[in-house]
């Protein structure tokens, strides 16, 4: 996009953030640290849905709230556009989130006596998801190539049983920021078809893509793959508003989407109104704010990039999508790598919670200055560890 149209957001402004109970900042309250943990970003929410928020508190009355026909059918036309992808109104099922459709999926898509392939590192929700299902599973390292993170294709077909059932992945892949491509893509279905897997793709980062590779998802290959997926997608992190909360699984095959619904309105709970409000302004009218933000995560990818690249001890791979960066400090000879950060000012996730001790996990959506400093005090915590 040009320079011209990015002008017309501000995303340099720093937003106070503490004491508005917000999670990434309040666990570090009182305390001089630049929390680039929890995967929000620090931006102002577009102003297409702080409108659309205002016209609906102006209505003045927030009763029980079905899904809007106008989402489903906003849904159906955007993954028409984008992907080439023709889904059915009928295929949506509403979600608060993302995470509750990973928990939906281990427990009523695997049998109780099944087992799950997880590839990591990943988001640590899957795992968590199948560790309290509780349902088998087996960790399948992804491999560094090309300066990707991609699948080990030979490790991930020896890591099946007999009662294998599901397949885990994540599009664009958290923590690693890889868009997997067609072909590797197509090498997964036919996988999971050869071994009559159900594929579960998380795609919430699908937006949020910094190189000119397109998103794929992994549904849209053929009915026959669609027919075996349970896509989980969801405006939340792109826009910035995951405390609204919407999002949805997409699933073809009736009986899986059956089952996979079977706890709704028991244990899980629809979107709220207002997720259901700003899921459709964002859709509808805040793209030229995503094209300006994308722009914006793109020079902060850079500058992470650049400042990894020379500090000894640390390498990272090539951020592709999302707004995080995950980070291999093995090379710093430190026990415990996240603390070590912290004791000089920056919270970072850390490698453990994605499979990964040694790796942490940077979330660069945020404003510059803000990132400049976190970056200048990782140098100096990398300067102490040679020190040391």
């Amino acid at each position: 996009m040009c320079y011209k149209a990015a002008m017309q957001f501000d995303f340099d402004t720093l937003v106070e953030r503490a004491g508005t109970g917000a999670m990434r900042w309040e666990r570090y309250e009182g305390r001089d640290v630049v929390p680039l943990w929890v995967a929000d970003t620090d931006f102002r929410t577009p102003p297409a849905v702080l409108a659309a928020f205002a016209r609906r508190i102006e209505h003045g009355v927030f009763g029980y709230t079905s899904a809007p026909r106008a989402l489903r059918e906003e849904i159906v036309a955007r993954t028409q556009r984008l992907y080439g992808w023709r889904i059915a109104p009928e295929w949506i099922v509403f979600l608060p989130g993302v995470v509750p459709g990973l928990h939906l999926a281990a427990r009523h898509l695997v049998p109780a006596d099944g087992h799950v392939l997880v590839p990591t590192p990943i988001y640590q929700h899957f795992k968590r998801a199948v560790e309290l299902a509780p349902r088998a599973h087996d960790d399948v390292p992804l491999v560094l190539s090309g300066g990707r993170w991609v699948f080990d294709e030979q490790r991930l077909a020896a890591a099946v049983r007999p009662g294998t059932r599901l397949v885990f992945l994540c599009n664009p892949q958290n923590p690693g920021g890889t868009i997997f491509s067609r072909a590797e893509l197509e090498r997964l279905a036919a996988f999971a078809a050869r071994h009559d897997l159900i594929v579960l793709s998380d795609e919430i980062h699908a937006d949020l893509l910094l190189d000119a590779q397109p998103h794929v998802p992994i549904a849209s290959l053929s009915p026959e793959v669609s027919r075996r997926t349970v896509t989980l997608a969801s405006p939340n992190k792109t826009f910035n508003f995951p405390g609204a909360g919407c999002a949805w699984a997409i699933v073809e095959d009736a009986g899986l989407r059956r089952a996979f619904s079977s706890d709704h309105h028991a244990t899980v709970h629809d979107p709220s109104l207002f997720g259901y409000v700003a899921a459709l302004a964002a859709y509808r009218d805040a793209q030229p704010w995503l094209d300006a933000q994308l722009d914006y995560l793109r020079g902060n990818r850079d500058l992470v990039e650049a400042a990894v690249g020379g500090l000894r001890g640390l390498a990272m791979a090539h951020v592709q999508a999302t707004y995080l960066a995950w980070i291999d400090a093995n090379g710093l000879g430190v026990k415990d790598v996240q603390a070590h950060f912290l004791e000089h000012g920056v919270a970072l996730s850390p490698g453990e919670q994605f499979g990964a001790p040694g790796y942490v996990r940077l979330n660069f959506g945020t404003q510059r200055a803000r990132l400049e400093e976190a970056l200048l005090r990782m140098r100096r915590a990398v300067d102490a560890a040679a020190r040391a």
